[in-house]
């Protein structure tokens, strides 16, 4: 999500009256105009603060919540029970069992997330929506603060009074209901038994097939437009997009076991081809892609965030630029919205309130443009960042580990990530695809304010598979390599955290990208610290939100020693011990660049923004100060490096963009992966080595 003021997490209501006090992450220069201060994540001018929060009657977090979580698999249940599934409802409901399977892979890989339901409230391998249930039994949330940060603190839920009507919300939020009425099956067994939510899906996608006036066939190819209809899209682009994804698995097949140990598989159809024209009929409307910068494989409107001055210099809601001719962009930052997608939507029309460029919808992929690549948003909490980044907010909680995401909208933004890294040319891996949680703090004072969205429970194994580039071993040597990848089993990888609903109290035991560190070789040993996110003895916690003794799938670290099972690498300036077995490993071997300070230097710093030396700033143009973070690179210590990149600063306070200026010096910088989140180091003071 957005940064914001001691990085409190944005709760929007179903409506979007709501907006939380977040405020933009501006470059406010030393000594600057109007009093700023530099990179400020609490900015003191009254004019650039976005405090106001207006009451709501719901809270669209509720749809992200955990429902009640339904039984487990039966203890030695056939593992081909839910295949069976298919092929009954198949029959039952003359749909192709193939086209069911391809809809429901689609729609959750199969899985049942045991009964909880996903970040729109649908539930099911199939994905049937019942958004109002899911508002309705989500448990109430602490008011308190799980960390230092407080990102895990929730407003409790409004009443169940304030619950919305079936007809107040889209009908892609409520195609459980309709499901129910279609096959006479309970709205709550369609919601927790997987076979039943099968035949529900079966029973949507015929009903489909006959209001288009179509067979029931049983060749896959005759029910494109139906398979349209099924996605709740109300547009023809995003039906069709949506569509694509179907026949796209059928064509190349799947095959993987559930969570809830279940076989299944999908043949291979290459030869399939849709009768598309189908999609004439369906009667959706048309939403145009006009103004966007995405590519034709995704379904995409331009709605845009304003930028109008209103009233004493002030205006929003991101600065004009003219990249990537005046700068280069070299970050993409994921991050998620901590509401709904009509709430989020309008926030970001708001000229008071912050900005980011695509925000990603849930329930069918479907993209919305706010800014202009060549624009500067206010997103990420570091000014050197967003100068140099697109921002791309994902409908989803962090601390919602069963309010799963669907893989339409991976699939998606995958491919919209694909799209702008090759236009741009970014490197597809995990120091330029960044997590906001990834992003530094600029400066010491805002290091522990920073966000931690997407957390733990985004699948970036999947989505960098999804992306062409899966995490993998890449050093091929007899002996132990100087270099690790983390990459854990995300679906067996289940460490505990807590605050998720309650602080202090257990989340739900969920896979998780993440693996914690130790400071040694024994789970029953101290956390590693944190001084920065925890001054000033920087004690981690294992607060969903604390990112201080974690890592993460496809960051990459120096290796400081091995016993046994355990590997530890050097991380925060310290030794840090994570389970590495050879049986299950969560980290593979790898080749890089590594960087450690010169001969003869005990120590060096360690900066959150790689900013000019002060004679690069031409007059007009006040000197940001290069100012190091709380951390030390102690020598002796290695570091994987990323590109080695010249200073560079962005001037932009002005709302005409014939004032703004991109000062580049002659200080060179790597950075490097320091911790949870990458850091920069001066060229100058450090050696480089190959692994």
């Amino acid at each position: 999500m957005i940064d914001g003021p001691s990085g409190s997490r944005a709760t929007s209501v179903l409506n979007g009256s709501a907006r939380p006090p977040l405020p933009h992450a501006r470059p406010t220069p030393e000594a600057a105009l109007r009093g700023h201060a530099t990179d400020p994540a609490r900015p003191t001018d009254p004019g650039h603060r976005r405090p106001r929060r207006a009451a709501g009657a719901l809270a669209s977090a509720a749809l992200l919540l955990p429902l009640l979580g339904a039984a487990p698999a039966e203890s030695g249940a056939s593992a081909t029970r839910l295949q069976r599934s298919f092929a009954s409802a198949a029959d039952r409901y003359h749909v192709p069992q193939s086209l069911l399977l391809a809809v429901s892979y689609l729609q959750s890989r199969w899985d049942t997330h045991t009964g909880a339901p996903s970040v729109t409230g649908g539930y099911g391998p199939m994905h049937l929506t019942d958004a109002r249930t899911a508002l309705a039994n989500a448990p109430h949330h602490s008011e308190g603060t799980e960390d230092a940060r407080g990102d895990s603190a929730r407003p409790a839920l409004h009443p169940a009074a304030e619950v919305p009507t079936q007809a107040e919300l889209p009908s892609r939020l409520r195609t459980l209901t309709k499901a129910a009425e279609l096959t006479g099956l309970p709205a709550r067994q369609l919601r927790t038994d997987p076979a039943a939510n099968v035949a529900g899906g079966a029973a949507l996608l015929a009903a489909a097939q006959r209001d288009l006036a179509e067979p029931l066939s049983a060749d896959p190819a005759d029910w494109y437009g139906a398979v349209a209809r099924f996605s709740g899209a109300d547009d023809t682009a995003t039906a069709a997009a949506y569509a694509d994804d179907v026949y796209d698995v059928l064509r190349t097949g799947a095959e993987r076991t559930t969570d809830e140990g279940q076989l299944v598989t999908l043949a291979a159809r290459p030869e399939l081809a849709p009768e598309t024209a189908q999609l004439q009929r369906t009667g959706l409307r048309k939403v145009s892609a006009a103004g966007t910068e995405c590519p034709a494989t995704v379904s995409c409107e331009w709605i845009p965030a304003p930028h109008e001055e209103f009233g004493e210099g002030d205006y929003g809601n991101h600065d004009l630029g003219n990249r990537p001719a005046g700068q280069s962009i070299r970050y993409i930052v994921v991050h998620d919205t901590e509401g709904a997608w009509d709430g989020v939507l309008n926030m970001v029309q708001d000229p008071t309130y912050v900005s980011w460029n695509y925000t990603l919808r849930s329930t069918d992929g479907h993209i919305a443009q706010h800014v202009k690549a060549k624009d500067v948003a206010w997103h990420a909490g570091n000014w050197y960042v967003n100068a140099k980044s697109i921002g791309l907010e994902h409908e989803g909680f962090l601390a919602n580990p069963d309010a799963w995401y669907t893989e339409a909208m991976y699939r998606a933004s995958a491919r919209l990530v694909k799209y702008l890294a090759a236009k741009y040319g970014i490197p597809l891996d995990r120091q330029h695809i960044l997590g906001h949680d990834n992003v530094p703090g600029p400066t010491t004072s805002t290091v522990s304010g920073m966000h931690t969205d997407p957390g733990p429970y985004w699948d970036w194994q999947h989505y960098f598979t999804l992306l062409g580039r899966p995490f993998g071993r890449t050093a091929h040597v007899r002996g132990d390599s100087a270099v690790v990848t983390i990459r854990p089993d995300y679906a067996s990888n289940r460490p505990t955290y807590t605050g998720c609903v309650t602080a202090g109290q257990a989340c739900a035991a969920h896979g998780s990208s993440e693996v914690r560190l130790y400071s040694q070789p024994d789970t029953a040993s101290a956390l590693v610290k944190d001084i920065g996110t925890h001054p000033p003895g920087g004690v981690s916690t294992i607060g969903v939100n604390d990112i201080g003794s974690r890592v993460s799938t496809g960051q990459q670290y120096a290796v400081a020693e091995r016993r046994g099972d355990w590997t530890a690498i050097w991380y925060l300036g310290q030794k840090a011990w994570f389970q590495n077995p050879a049986a299950n490993p969560t980290a593979v071997a790898a080749v890089g660049a590594l960087v450690t300070p010169k001969n003869g230097l005990t120590e060096i710093p360690v900066y959150g923004r790689a900013y000019p030396e002060a004679s690069a700033y031409p007059a007009g143009v006040p000197a940001q100060t290069v100012s190091p973070l709380p951390y030390k690179l102690p020598s002796g210590q290695k570091y994987v490096a990323g590109e080695k990149v010249p200073g560079e600063y962005y001037y932009a306070v002005t709302f005409d963009p014939a004032s703004h200026r991109v000062v580049v010096g002659k200080d060179q910088y790597y950075e490097i992966q320091f911790g949870h989140r990458v850091a920069f180091v001066r060229a100058a003071d450090v050696r480089l080595t190959l692994s």
